[in-house]
């Protein structure tokens, strides 16, 4: 009986073997890839509802910044975690169900390294970090951490329909400053052939310690900061699937 029972077991484990050989691998999330929903010309164009909910986001990336349907805040994701700075200032964790119209977002694993302890202006620090680059022709994602002596941020507010287009929402911004600030830059360095598509050069959202204010970043002043760069060699973007976005004219209006 003990034989017939061990021969029945073995041949159970060998068709769970061969039937878990059988299944195709899972999908792994590629770390090194900047994800972008949407385009930054749409935006600048007043298409501000998509369709991508931010589960789906952080599925793609732990770190990132975007905004929400109906332009209602900036977005900043720092460690697998999305705020949004609403037009208060005020920081808010984000639920998954909330949808975002432009987002951008990577697997944040660092390949450079550095300190800066000198007193540096928000130029100075585009600078500097230029002059450490290997390449100005890839993205870079970049973390930022540390004490601020100074932050500027803006966001803005919720909009209605019809969409006014982002260069009118940003004539009336509200602005916030911080001083003697601790926390967290988080952005992008994008090369110039993504025009139109992003925004080529800098762009940083910021985060305090506390995680309940900041914002997109305008000027800042640095008193000593950590600075991580990833390099990102893919750029994977997906457009949205609807009626506004399928309707708006690119060729209108300066989006540069």
């Amino acid at each position: 009986m003990d034989k017939r029972r061990n021969i029945m077991l073995a041949m159970l484990l060998a068709s769970l073997f061969l039937s878990d050989c059988g299944r195709s691998p899972q999908p792994v999330e590629a770390q090194d890839v900047l994800f972008q929903y949407s385009t930054l010309g749409s935006l600048l164009a007043g298409v501000y509802d998509g369709a991508m909910d931010y589960a789906e986001i952080r599925r793609h990336g732990d770190f990132g910044l975007g905004t929400f349907n109906a332009l209602d805040g900036e977005m900043i994701e720092v460690d697998g975690q999305v705020y949004q700075v609403k037009a208060n200032g005020v920081a808010y964790p984000v639920d998954d169900a909330m949808q975002t119209p432009f987002a951008v977002v990577t697997h944040f694993e660092a390949d450079q390294t550095f300190r800066l302890e000198e007193p540096l202006n928000y130029d100075q620090l585009k600078e500097s970090i230029d002059a450490r680059l290997p390449t100005k022709n890839i993205a870079y994602a970049i973390r930022i951490e540390g004490n601020f002596s100074y932050m500027k941020t803006r966001s803005v507010p919720r909009q209605e329909r019809p969409y006014p287009p982002l260069l009118d929402v940003l004539k009336d911004q509200p602005t916030f400053e911080f001083e003697n600030a601790e926390g967290v830059m988080a952005g992008f360095r994008l090369p110039e052939f993504m025009d139109d598509a992003n925004a080529p050069g800098y762009h940083f959202h910021f985060i305090n310690r506390e995680r309940n204010a900041g914002g997109h970043v305008l000027e800042c002043r640095l008193r000593d900061v950590s600075v991580e760069i990833d390099h990102t060699h893919e750029w994977h973007t997906v457009l949205p699937q609807d009626d506004l976005f399928y309707r708006v004219s690119f060729s209108e209006g300066p989006y540069h």
